[in-house]
């Protein structure tokens, strides 16, 4: 993975996206429904484009606001529906498309008090908070984000009851039936006007930000931070968060600061990521210069994606964490620190997480519940509390109430950062010195995680890739273990490769979200063993796509 030159720099005046020129082509494009990359795909996390390329735009909107309207009905889904929106510039007009065509269905509406902007894991929490107790007339939601994508992309993402991101089943239907009617012209579509759906009856205002500010104490010990006294702080990134952290403050009485208090759709105020693009990554030491910078005037700081349901943590002793070591301290932390977690409740993560994690979880006596890319497969697991913790090497995760019951069902950014502050303030040290000292007892990984572009036909072959395919009995001098195609926890396909020796893995895979696949990597032996695992993963992923130069 090349680094750009600019990457941690301050993004430059003619790097920004011109808004009103992408506006009007949200409006104007019109997508052909014969050309792929112009239909509806829902990815890991909803469907995701932009209006330059004529993958998000009005008509996209429709037809799957539409097709949702329909899929409820199906599924006797009459409960309300709440809505949320992040920063982005196309989430603003995408949720007047939907307002028009949800209110022209009769349905329930529950969007922000005072126009807010509103983050996935809030959306999640809000679904099962009214859902609690009931077997009716259950709710759903929308969250209108493509997460920490750049500002020109638009994304669509469905919850359905369960409050987490949609399965597959689900996703399927909705993109069938939306691909159909963005076919048909959009001749089914019901549609009223913006202002006739926010007057709408069926039309209500929901105090989003009190609701879930006033609930954290109970995943969270609020009352530790407080008193600790401890510094924090906070750069949102421009994000849907922005207003909810000052909110936190001032109800738990914590000594927190927001660095940076900007709204601007074009995130001008962003330094560029590893490929020089603007991309609100709270995991990249590239995209969080600026608070790295800050990291001495505090003792503990975190930041959070535009849609903030992921996290990045930044501690005095070792700056910016990478997502699996903060993950790993995580659930050393928890798993000694939440007594009334049940004890028959399992530690899950994705194939391509730190194998540091399933150290920690033995250790504790605790299950490992291992499955493919994607929050999804982690829902029911959280919704019935057989699952405490889910997490993913790309910073998301979700955990356990105080009293072992579900909290959310998708990525929340919040808690992770908040039990970062938590951790700080129950042990006076910070979770980099905690990380230190958990691998001097179980062992130090070295990860990597590289990407390429890939075609539509690429990424279907990685995805198909076979046992097979992998031709030597040992890897980087190890002799393998186990090979792959299917997730330990439940047999369900990784859409990709998975090789295991005793001391490293690798795993490769193609994007969910993007035009790319990526190969990830860990050795518990060392650097030079990594790379030995990196390059012998590389070679098998070139051979496979028929690829004769190596990327880098």
């Amino acid at each position: 993975m090349e680094i750009n030159p600019s990457a941690g720099k301050p993004a430059q005046q003619d790097m920004l996206v011109n808004i009103p020129k992408l506006i009007s082509a949200y409006y104007t494009g019109m997508p052909d429904p014969s050309v792929p990359e112009e239909c509806i795909v829902f990815g890991t996390s909803g469907h995701r484009g932009s209006a330059f390329k004529n993958s998000f735009n009005e008509r996209h909107i429709l037809a799957i606001a539409q097709a949702i309207c329909d899929y409820r009905r199906e599924q006797n889904i009459s409960g309300p529906l709440y809505v949320g929106i992040d920063t982005h510039a196309l989430s603003v007009p995408a949720f007047a498309s939907t307002m028009e065509v949800l209110a022209a269905n009769g349905v329930e509406l529950m969007i922000a008090a005072g126009d807010e902007y509103t983050p996935t894991p809030v959306i999640s929490h809000a679904i099962l908070t009214y859902n609690r107790g009931r077997k009716t007339g259950l709710a759903d939601g929308i969250v209108i984000t493509p997460s920490h994508n750049p500002p020109d992309d638009g994304g669509f993402k469905y919850n359905p009851p369960n409050g987490g991101p949609a399965g597959t089943d689900v996703t399927n239907w909705i993109e069938s039936k939306a691909n159909e009617l963005l076919r048909n012209d959009l001749k089914n579509v019901k549609r009223i006007s913006f202002e006739k759906a926010l007057r709408c009856p069926t039309t209500h205002r929901h105090d989003y930000i009190n609701t879930y500010v006033n609930d954290l104490e109970n995943i969270i010990d609020m009352r530790v931070i407080r008193n600790s006294k401890i510094s924090i702080g906070v750069d949102p990134l421009g994000g849907a968060g922005i207003h909810y952290w000052e909110p936190i403050a001032d109800r738990y009485n914590l000594n927190l600061t927001v660095v940076n208090k900007i709204v601007d759709p074009t995130f001008s105020f962003m330094t560029l990521d590893w490929d020089g693009r603007i991309r609100m990554d709270p995991s990249s030491p590239y995209a969080m210069q600026r608070l790295i910078q800050l990291k001495d005037r505090f003792e503990i700081s975190f930041g959070c994606d535009t849609d903030h349901d992921r996290h990045g943590i930044i501690t005095k002793s070792a700056g910016l964490l990478n997502p699996n070591n903060y993950l790993s301290v995580a659930v050393w932390y928890l798993l000694q620190h939440r007594p009334k977690w049940p004890k028959a409740a399992a530690i899950a993560k994705t194939i391509v997480t730190t194998g540091l994690i399933d150290r920690v979880t033995s250790k504790f006596g605790r299950k490992l519940y291992e499955v493919p890319v994607g929050f999804k497969w982690f829902v029911d697991g959280l919704l019935n509390s057989s699952l405490c913790f889910g997490g993913e090497e790309s910073a998301g995760a979700s955990f356990s109430r105080l009293d072992g019951s579900v909290w959310t069902t998708d990525k929340d950014g919040f808690i992770p950062a908040l039990l970062s502050a938590e951790i700080t303030a129950k042990t006076g040290r910070d979770p980099g010195i905690h990380y230190k000292e958990l691998t001097k007892e179980l062992g130090e990984p070295f990860y990597d995680r590289i990407e390429a572009s890939a075609t539509p036909e690429q990424r279907e072959k990685l995805k198909k890739l076979s046992v097979s395919q992998v031709k030597s009995k040992e890897l980087a001098g190890e002799k393998i273990k186990d090979i792959l195609t299917n997730a330990p926890a439940n047999n369900s396909p990784i859409g990709g490769l998975k090789v295991v020796t005793e001391n490293g893995w690798f795993a490769a895979r193609p994007s969910g979200t993007e035009s790319i696949y990526k190969i990830y990597a860990e050795s518990f032996s060392g650097k030079a063993h990594l790379n030995q695992i990196m390059t012998e993963a590389q070679d098998l992923v070139n051979t496979a796509l028929e690829i004769k130069e190596e990327f880098v």
